[in-house]
């Protein structure tokens, strides 16, 4: 099971929001390059970058802090957040993201991840995010009807790489992961299911991986309170 430690970006800065409010946002960093390194010095396979104003915006805004993030780095990394046209995906992995995460537009416009999974095959991910289940959208800001499995279900034939699943009630709020959400969403597709909110011990990673189920984590907020040491998970999940 992969590790992916998170960097949210709020204004050109690495921050953390509790359950997806951008008001209650607490900034771990100042320099969003110099942390991607230090968690590529720890020893991690990928980076999970969230551009969150871009989330809201419905376009690219924190695009400065990834280029200089992905200048830093040799991993390779995902983004999610404003990503919902062609061009935007186009012009994100021609400057050498390695996957582009869709969240929104996998809701409001499935054609467009179609047919970008055809365009890019392996480097389309897309974001499901849920609370109680149904489907968030627009930065969590909106509710749909629309259960996160059937999402799911509906691009099982459409080349997709992966899928992220986040339980909206428990990101940021050092809880613990859904983890019977997430595997019952794993086990009800064959795309790889990485699970995010709320990871914040090395229990819970351990708990994610000994579904058999779960191809990956993000980490966020545990990473940078120390709950979580990098290195010494990373070792503990290549055990």
């Amino acid at each position: 099971m992969i590790l992916y430690p998170a960097i949210d970006l709020k204004d050109g800065r690495c921050v953390r929001l509790l359950r997806g409010d951008m008001d209650k946002a607490t900034v771990f960093g100042e320099d969003p390059a110099a942390q991607a390194l230090a968690f590529q010095k720890a020893g991690c396979d990928w980076l999970h970058l969230v551009d969150l104003n871009g989330a809201f915006a419905g376009a690219p805004v924190n695009a400065d802090a990834v280029e200089a993030i992905l200048a830093a780095v040799e991993v390779p990394a995902q983004l999610g957040g404003g990503i919902r046209d062609m061009a935007t995906i186009e012009m994100w992995l021609g400057r050498g993201l390695a996957r582009v995460i869709l969240g929104t537009v996998a809701v409001e416009n499935p054609d467009l991840v179609r047919e970008a999974a055809r365009a890019f095959p392996g480097r389309i991910a897309v974001g499901i995010d849920a609370r109680n289940g149904r489907v968030a959208t627009k930065g969590w800001a909106e509710e749909t009807d629309v259960m996160a499995t059937d999402l799911a279900k509906s691009f099982e034939d459409a080349g997709v790489s992966a899928l992220i699943y986040t339980d909206i009630d428990r990101d940021g709020a050092m809880a613990g992961p859904n983890v019977a959400a997430t595997e019952a969403l794993a086990r009800a597709v064959s795309i790889p299911v990485i699970a995010s909110g709320g990871v914040s011990s090395l229990a819970d990673l351990m708990a994610l991986r000994a579904t058999g189920a779960i191809s990956g984590a993000i980490s966020g907020r545990a990473l940078y309170d120390g709950a979580i040491d990098l290195a010494g998970a990373l070792a503990a999940l290549k055990g």
